[in-house]
């Protein structure tokens, strides 16, 4: 059974396999056409092609290396800056230099020097006008870039080069972020060993170009890394420089409005903002119509970004910012600079702390002054006249009051012509001379002689002093000749008095600069200030001591209630007797009345002074005051012209009678200190011996106390020619 059951499996296999091989085999399935080839190009087109793939995909390859290259170290770069970057507290004030606010005799602000920082102000508080004003007209995309634009850039350059620049010169299409990069200096510090002046350093701070660029960028990426975009924008409202030595919004606001720069209105915030461009340009204290024109692109810009309404900005259109009072007044320029000066340097042009300094200045007085001196250049002059004036106002006690230092008024550091100008004084120095005189016992009375006199000096020959006016009157009191400004009479005088006795008054007084050798030192022929003149005419008033003019009253650093210097100034030791001060003052009170200075009578106010004329008319002066304030009014060009038909009781006493007559308004009368003739011995005639007689011969000087007679002259007849020389040449 099992083999044929092994037959039967193998046959039925077979039959199987044999059925198989008999069955139609299917038909094989279709293949797809071959795509037809494509025709070789030409060998050389095949190379072209692949050598331009081929740099194109170097290039490709490159570039994307670089860029991971520069990536990493722009990063790199970045994280160095960021790491050096200081706390957000050390850079809201890190100015090199301190402010001066000086206060007026009443505790007001009426000028400020150095650089002013208001205090710390933030995006959160400032006000919302201001914070829009500044990203609308500096960067617009402030809160969409990462510290710079690149758009921003490309435009700049577009711009830059459509107007024939460099593509990185003139618009450098800064971020808000990269102009505070350089009002930090990229982190560099001011060191005066490495640098000129701060000047220098600030100059290379803010210098331009591509490679100063380079480095602004990853700064600029660190600094909002660092602090965030209101941190960026809140160092930047306190750092940016506006104008006027304000540093920072808060000062600015301050300085122009006198408010805080969180209450600013829409007029005043784009004023603050158009100040970024060109701060000494735009500043409404240098040109108020140029800074208004300028607010209104500011305006105009804040609309359209949709910052203010429309009917917010035809409001502020019509309603411009205006100044303070203090500031529109731009009072006491010259005499903040002269405060500054006198101070101890550390404490007020190089100070690096905050001061205030109380002052003598009456804001009220410095607007009579020039208002005055305004009124009569307009009337006076001719249009275009470049002759120049000064004005200095003090009390008795040399306290100054007001100072004009020119017909402008200029910015700090304008020259001064009431402290430094050098002038010859002409006949205002004669009141030495008679003040010498009274203080050895001669008086107003006393009978001097007006003739010719010639003096012989050695190395010189004679010298021969003429009268303003020709001819002589011969014998006249001390008075009549101080009132007349007569020549000859006041070189007698100084004869008996002796030249080191006037010239020991006149220095006792104040005359500081260096006084002439000769007897022409009476007549006025040296040098000195205007300040010095008007300081010894107080010690005149004040009843004979010297004063030393001041302005400074107290000096305090700011936050601190008590002063760190207290005043240096004022009533100095006595140089003449009261009696001899106070005939001194009627004598000159007589020049006002009756004499050379007649233009500055003032109705109803007793006053006293002198007039002054120098050689060739070089320069005019007048000099006098009242009760309550003395005056110094000088008149010339600044490159010694000849004044033409001018004198000091010209021009000079009208100039000081219109400041008096400003000054006094509000002020009641009162009475010069003086002792009037009826009040001395009477006028007579004495000898050597103190025995009265009748005078012996021209030129002899009396005295009702017994003064020595001066030596006699001989008579020489008056030509035509000493006519014109006096004409020409003698001081009034």
């Amino acid at each position: 059974m099992a083999g044929q059951n092994g037959g039967n499996g193998r046959l039925v296999a077979d039959r199987r396999y044999a059925a198989k091989r008999a069955a139609p085999k299917p038909a094989p399935k279709a293949r797809p056409p071959k795509k037809p080839k494509r025709p070789r190009r030409a060998r050389g087109g095949n190379i072209f092609t692949r050598l331009i793939f081929g740099l194109i995909g170097l290039i490709w390859t490159m570039s994307w290396r670089v860029g991971i290259v520069a990536a990493l170290g722009l990063g790199g770069i970045t994280y160095y800056y960021y790491s050096q970057l200081p706390p957000y507290d050390d850079l809201i004030d890190a100015r090199v230099r301190g402010s001066v606010t000086l206060l007026d005799r009443d505790g007001k602000v009426f000028a400020w020097r150095g650089e002013t920082f208001g205090g710390s102000i933030d995006g959160d508080t400032v006000s919302p006008y201001l914070k829009n004003a500044v990203i609308a007209t500096e960067d617009k995309r402030f809160y969409r870039h990462f510290g710079v634009s690149p758009r921003g850039i490309a435009s700049a350059i577009k711009i830059n080069m459509s107007e024939g620049r460099g593509p990185f010169e003139g618009n450098g299409g800064s971020t808000i972020t990269q102009q505070l990069a350089k009002l930090l200096c990229l982190g560099v510090t001011y060191d005066p060993s490495q640098w000129k002046s701060e000047a220098d350093y600030e100059a290379d701070c803010r210098s331009g170009g591509i490679k100063r660029k380079l480095k602004e960028i990853p700064y600029a990426m660190a600094l909002e890394a660092r602090y965030g975009k209101e941190g960026v924008l809140s160092l930047y409202l306190n750092r940016a420089y506006l104008g006027a030595g304000a540093r920072g919004f808060e000062a600015a606001a301050q300085r122009y409005f006198g408010k805080s720069a969180n209450d600013v209105n829409p007029s005043e915030a784009a004023m603050l903002a158009g100040l970024l461009k060109a701060p000494s340009k735009y500043a409404p204290t240098a040109n108020m119509e140029r800074a208004q024109d300028r607010a209104a692109l500011v305006l105009g810009l804040m609309r359209d970004q949709g910052y203010l309404t429309d009917s917010e900005y035809k409001d502020a259109l019509a309603n411009p910012a205006k100044l303070s009072k203090a500031a529109a007044q731009k009072a006491g320029g010259f005499f903040a600079d002269w405060v500054m000066e006198t101070g101890p340097a550390f404490l007020t042009n190089d100070t690096t702390e905050d001061v205030i300094i109380e002052t003598t200045f009456d804001q009220r007085i410095q607007a009579a002054a020039e208002a005055a001196l305004k009124q009569v250049f307009e009337t006076k002059l001719k249009e275009g006249s470049k002759a120049e004036a000064a004005i200095v106002v003090m009390s008795a006690d040399g306290a100054v009051r007001a100072m004009v230092g020119g017909r402008e008024v200029q910015g700090p550091g304008a020259f001064n012509r009431a402290t430094q100008a050098l002038r010859q004084p002409g006949s205002t120095f004669k009141p030495f001379v008679y003040a010498a005189a009274l203080d050895l016992g001669y008086t107003a009375n006393s009978i001097v002689d007006d003739s010719p006199i010639c003096i012989y000096t050695a190395g010189s020959g004679d010298w021969c002093p003429k009268n303003y006016d020709p001819g002589f009157r011969g014998a006249m009191t001390l008075t009549d000749a101080l009132a007349g400004s007569v020549n000859t009479a006041t070189v007698r005088v100084s004869q008996m008095a002796g030249l080191e006795a006037v010239k020991a008054v006149a220095q006792g007084f104040g005359f500081a600069s260096k006084l002439a050798e000769g007897p022409a030192v009476v007549l006025g022929v040296s040098e000195s200030t205007l300040i010095e003149m008007t300081g010894a005419y107080a010690g005149i008033l004040n009843g004979g001591s010297a004063v030393k003019p001041y302005g400074l009253i107290e000096l305090r650093f700011k936050g601190e209630s008590e002063p760190f210097l207290g005043q240096e100034g004022g009533i100095r030791e006595r140089v003449i007797s009261e009696n001899a001060a106070r005939q001194l003052i009627y004598m000159m009170n007589q020049g006002v009345e009756r004499g050379t200075g007649r233009r500055a009578r003032l109705d109803g106010w007793p006053a006293a002074g002198k007039t002054g004329t120098t050689q060739s008319a070089r320069d005019a002066w007048f000099i006098g005051f009242t009760a309550d304030y003395v005056v110094g009014v000088w008149m010339g060009y600044d490159d010694n012209t000849p004044l033409k038909g001018t004198t000091g009781g010209g021009l000079p006493a009208e100039i000081w009678h219109e400041v008096m007559v400003r000054v006094n308004e509000g002020l009641e009368p009162a009475p010069l200190p003086m002792i009037r003739p009826e009040e001395l011995p009477p006028a007579a005639y004495v000898n050597a011996d103190g025995v009265p007689t009748a005078p012996t011969y021209p030129g002899q000087v009396f005295d009702a106390t017994g003064g020595q007679a001066a030596q006699p002259q001989p008579e020489r007849r008056q030509t035509l020619g000493d006519i014109l020389i006096n004409i020409l040449t003698g001081g009034n």
